[in-house]
């Protein structure tokens, strides 16, 4: 039997040995196949370690066999981290944190060995946190039950227990024992959006949206620079969350620097007049210093803005078409109260009791965006400086 040196054979009869070893042959027989002594080949099974498992097809986004191979070869070749990750398709930031991560001890860097380290660490098995603590699971539940999201789970947990380690889940480990039923739901809706998965969100606009009848609008680029800081109170974003049937529909305003929320009933349809009325009605009852500027959409809806404007001191001004993100809290807020609301629902039959409740509870929520205050406790700092001022 031909006797060679372990470390002068080719990579590709140690590639070939190791497919053996883990295709169930012993070394003795997968050395004599390959062709070396059953000394060489122990002394590559002892320098990789353990070798007990059967490769198995893996997510293209994982390192292969071949990958650390080829990661291994062109480091002993003295090429740049960089054109080995792009030789292997990969980024180089996972090549700095492959090698890194699965070498020897000593310092060097070993293909089957990394191969091996990392097919272990991929088996590594934990109890989920929230499988094992039932105190845990009720109090992430509790919160839930108030629609609160799993980010707002995560960093009030950390809040409320900074020294309960074991409580510090990130707001993943949330979804995940939502989606595996460790936390029982009350309904559907645990979950905001009542999905199982995540998906594209966003609405298109058609031009037939468009306020085509009005010529005085005020556009979006001629609102003051000072809306866009969020240093002041009192500037709005409006749009309407429409029921089923196109028939019935909410005015929800969001202030832009406390993220307070009103949300406005219209009934008997959604007409300008209608809609012109009833934001009328809830701007006239609000302070004059929180009627600043408005931003809405291009609807048909606010075609009797500048009788908005008049009968209540408010600036209007319109987004773009097309162009949600001009009025993003406003958006996200649509979608939070479709939580409440679910598409479908006939908006003409939700009392005005109803929206109350439903916007103290979206107003006694911690934000990250203002440090996990809530935006009443915001305009409650406003209102007690505005008074000893």
């Amino acid at each position: 039997m031909p006797r060679y040196a372990p470390n002068k054979m080719p990579p590709e009869v140690k590639r070939r040995y190791f497919e053996l070893i883990r295709q169930g042959l012993n070394g003795s027989a997968a050395s004599s196949q390959v062709g070396v002594s059953l000394s060489c080949g122990s002394l590559w099974f002892i320098d990789a370690g353990s070798v007990d498992f059967i490769d198995k097809p893996i997510s293209r986004r994982y390192l292969t066999q071949d990958d650390r191979i080829e990661i291994a070869d062109g480091l002993a070749a003295g090429d740049s981290v960089k054109s080995i990750a792009a030789r292997i398709g990969k980024s180089y930031q996972s090549v700095y944190r492959e090698i890194s991560r699965n070498r020897k001890p000593d310092g060097r860097y070993q293909p089957w060995f990394a191969h091996g380290q990392a097919h272990q660490r991929r088996l590594r098995t934990r109890e989920r946190r929230l499988a094992l603590d039932k105190a845990l699971r009720d109090v992430v539940a509790g919160k839930l039950d108030k629609h609160w999201s799993p980010a707002q789970i995560s960093r009030w947990l950390k809040r409320r227990w900074p020294k309960r380690r074991t409580w510090h889940v990130c707001a993943e480990t949330i979804y995940e024992a939502v989606y595996r039923g460790l936390i029982a739901a009350q309904d559907s809706l645990t979950l905001r959006t009542g999905r199982k998965y995540r998906h594209k969100r966003g609405r298109g606009r058609t031009r037939e949206g468009a306020l085509k009848q009005s010529t005085n609008m005020k556009p979006i680029s001629k609102r003051p620079t000072v809306v866009e800081t969020r240093t002041r109170i009192g500037h709005w974003e409006g749009d309407l969350i429409i029921g089923t049937g196109q028939r019935s529909a909410i005015a929800t305003l969001v202030e832009r620097k406390s993220r307070l929320t009103v949300l406005v009933p219209i009934r008997g349809g959604r007409t300008a007049q209608i809609v012109g009325d009833a934001l009328i009605q809830a701007f006239t009852v609000l302070p004059k210093a929180l009627r600043g500027t408005l931003t809405w959409d291009q609807g048909n809806e606010m075609f009797h803005h500048e009788r908005i404007e008049r009968e209540t001191g408010l600036r209007i001004y319109f987004a773009d078409p097309h162009s949600p993100w001009q009025r993003g809290t406003n958006e996200n807020t649509n979608g939070l109260l479709r939580q409440y609301f679910p598409k479908g629902t006939d908006l003409g039959l939700i009392t005005d009791e109803r929206l109350r409740e439903v916007s103290i509870e979206l107003n006694d929520r911690p934000r990250e965006c203002l440090n996990d205050r809530t935006p009443h406790q915001l305009m409650a700092r406003w209102k007690h400086q505005l008074q000893t001022t």
